[in-house]
Formats: structure tokens, C-alpha cells, sequence
């Protein structure tokens, strides 16, 4: 099993350099995404950091009828194609149904599969059929080990370029807990792991009709993750996140990404460094 990816001009891996996944929730508009993915890449190419840019043309999965969902798949794969183009970039973005597969696919270099359609079984073997990475969340619902009934269903499907992305488990209601032995079953599934810090901060239906978040907790929390020894983190960030269309309560603020991830990296870069040790 493929347990790192070659992307472009770097490796995906647990061990290797640390890999973001990074951009805002919903594509808001072509202009903020220029301006999300700018202040990334500026961040990502002074710290050395492996960065794809992230953003959603559809939140298929909004708790209310009259939330903002994006610009839809069409205009939304023209703002991903041109920061790809702009920035020399991949981008990541993700998929709610079979025939978005290949289309997406053709932009994106990772397709991510959202982590209430992680079992869609028709969905994963979709996306499994085309040339790009596929990452899928892990399910609020199910535990680590049974991600390996993702993996086989993609591998069946053609695709072993897997990642897995770490986004919380339901504890009770409206309320995500992080269990950090996950990462480490995760890993010995033989998979590159991603951890979504910012929507493992999300307090589901928190709002009534939205989710509510706890950015204040997103240092803290991306650095017990990323001392697990893992490949990546996945972080949305918006210039007013208490303005912003789609779980701002979660989003780091624009301005916070470089000091936010010089400490990251600092500390991704230092527990690599270690020797492992077999207990």
C-alpha cells in the first residue's frame, strides 16, 4: 500500500515535509480566493511548507435551506483552475455526487471525498476512477480502524493514492471531540494523514441553523495533532471570519496565517527529527 504520494515537486508522507491543505470553506467569491490563496502561498513558500490550496465550490451539507452553498461546480472550477494557473499550485477541492468526479478531476489534482459521503460507495468508486490523490475525511461517526473499508473500496476501484484526513468524532450533542490515538491507527493503515484542525473545532447545529466553532483553540489543538508525527494539516482561514459565508466560528483570521503556521512548522519540523522508539 501506498503509505506516501509524489505531488508536482514534493512527497506526501508522515515522515517527509510538512504539507498544508489550505484556503477558505466556500469559495465566496473570485477575488477573496485570489486573496486567500496569495497570503498562503506567501506563508507556505517562506516557511518551506508543501501547499495545496483548498476551497469549495458547493457546501452540499449546510444545516439550513438558506445558507450560502458557493458559487456552484462550473464557476467554482474556474476560480480553482486559476489560482492553479496563477500560483502553480494543485488545488483540492470536494465532491457530493458520481458525475462531479471526472470534471473535478481535471482541475484538481486531489478530489476529497466529505466525511458524511465517506461510505457512498458509488461516490468512491467514482472518484477512484480518475488520475487524481484522493483524500476522504474521516466520518464524525466511525472509529479510525474501519477507514480500512474506505481504502479497500478505492483500491478496488482502481486508486491507491489515498490520503486520510482526521476531522473529530461526535461526542453528544452539537460537540466534536479529538481522539490523538487516531492518528496513529490512521498511519498504520499505511496512508498519509492529514488533520482538518479547523473543522475539528466545529460545534455541529451549534447555531440552530449553522455550526458553530471554536477558533480560539485552533493553536493548540493543530499542535497536538501535528506532534503525532503525521503528514499534514488542513486549515481554512477568511480575513473576517465572523463575516464569513460558511464556518467562520472555526476559521483562522487571514492576517494570523504566517505566525500561525511559523509554529506549526517549528514544531512539525522538530518532533521529525526525533528517533522512533519501539515500546
Amino acid at each position: 500500500m501506498m503509505n506516501k504520494i509524489k505531488l508536482r515537486n514534493f512527497i506526501i508522507g508522515n515522515d517527509e515535509n510538512l504539507t498544508l491543505m489550505g484556503g477558505m470553506n466556500v469559495l465566496e467569491s473570485r477575488d477573496l480566493a485570489m486573496r486567500v490563496a496569495e497570503s498562503f502561498v506567501q506563508a507556505s513558500e517562506a516557511l518551506k511548507i508543501n501547499y495545496i490550496f483548498k476551497g469549495s465550490y458547493d457546501k452540499a451539507n449546510r444545516s439550513s435551506i438558506s445558507s450560502f452553498r458557493g458559487p456552484g461546480m462550473e464557476e467554482g472550477l474556474k476560480i480553482l483552475q486559476e489560482i492553479r494557473d496563477t500560483f502553480n499550485i494543485p488545488v483540492i477541492t470536494d465532491i457530493h455526487e458520481p458525475i462531479q468526479a471526472q470534471p473535478v478531476s481535471e482541475v484538481c489534482e486531489i478530489v476529497q471525498i466529505p466525511a458524511f459521503l465517506a461510505r457512498q460507495t458509488d461516490l468512491v468508486s467514482a472518484a477512484a476512477k480518475t488520475n487524481s490523490i484522493i483524500q476522504f475525511k474521516k466520518p464524525q461517526f466511525l472509529s479510525a480502524p474501519e477507514m480500512k473499508n474506505t481504502i479497500e473500496k478505492c483500491i478496488a476501484s482502481g486508486n491507491e493514492k489515498i490520503t486520510l484526513c482526521e476531522r473529530g468524532n461526535s461526542f453528544g450533542y452539537n460537540n466534536l471531540i479529538v481522539d490523538t490515538l487516531n492518528f496513529q491507527i490512521l498511519k498504520n493503515l499505511s496512508k498519509p494523514v492529514i488533520f482538518d484542525v479547523t473543522h475539528s473545532l466545529q460545534l455541529p447545529g451549534g447555531l440552530g441553523n449553522a455550526a458553530g466553532g471554536r477558533r480560539e483553540f485552533l493553536l493548540s489543538l493543530a499542535k497536538a495533532g501535528i506532534s503525532q508525527g503525521i503528514a499534514g494539516l488542513f486549515l481554512e482561514a477568511h480575513p473576517d471570519p465572523d463575516n464569513a459565508k460558511c464556518d467562520g466560528p472555526c476559521a483562522l483570521k487571514l492576517d494570523m496565517v504566517m505566525p500561525f503556521l511559523k509554529q506549526v512548522k517549528d514544531l512539525d519540523d522538530f518532533i521529525k527529527s526525533q528517533d522512533s522508539l519501539d515500546i
